[in-house]
């Protein structure tokens, strides 16, 4: 075995190479761990959220179904409270609409404009929208609203994923 001596610089170097190291180390994990823990952590997309809406009660005229669900975002847990446009087609399906315009993002509200009536209407630049959610050419929107999954469970309508229309 040999004895290999180090020098007092050589000692110095490596001692502050090492705390040098374990410092940098217990600065920048807090920041790596910040940025990627979202990412690693199991999301709850695809659940169904239960609203007060009894699908019994739901009929051919467009009702609004307002909901409430727990979001996370990071750290911070809200309540975040959403719309939807419900009702039953000719054929029992439920569908139920995005109030959202696919014009400029403002609120679409079922019959409330008295030159066209049985429509979606966006006050924002006079948007119109089929009962269905299909755009009415001529006005501004480009795109149908979107669509919630539907499901009932209990007798309860549940709200899924926004998925563009069918017949966009």
């Amino acid at each position: 075995m040999s004895k290999r001596n180090v020098s007092r610089r050589q000692f110095l170097n490596y001692t502050l190479t090492g705390v040098g190291g374990f410092m940098a180390a217990g600065i920048l994990m807090p920041m790596v761990r910040f940025a990627i823990d979202p990412v690693l952590k199991a999301s709850a997309s695809g659940g169904f959220i239960a609203t007060s809406q009894k699908v019994s009660e739901l009929t051919a005229e467009p009702i609004r179904v307002d909901y409430t669900f727990d979001q996370i975002d990071g750290w911070y847990e809200s309540q975040v409270t959403n719309t939807a446009w419900v009702y039953k087609a000719d054929d029992g399906k439920i569908v139920a609409l995005s109030p959202v315009c696919k014009h400029l993002g403002c609120t679409v509200a079922w019959n409330t404009d008295k030159e066209h009536p049985e429509q979606f209407f966006c006050p924002c630049h006079m948007g119109r929208y089929e009962k269905s959610g299909v755009n009415v050419p001529g006005t501004p929107p480009i795109k149908p609203l979107d669509v919630y999954e539907t499901q009932e469970k209990d007798g309860i309508l549940y709200l899924g994923l926004l998925k563009p229309h069918e017949g966009a």
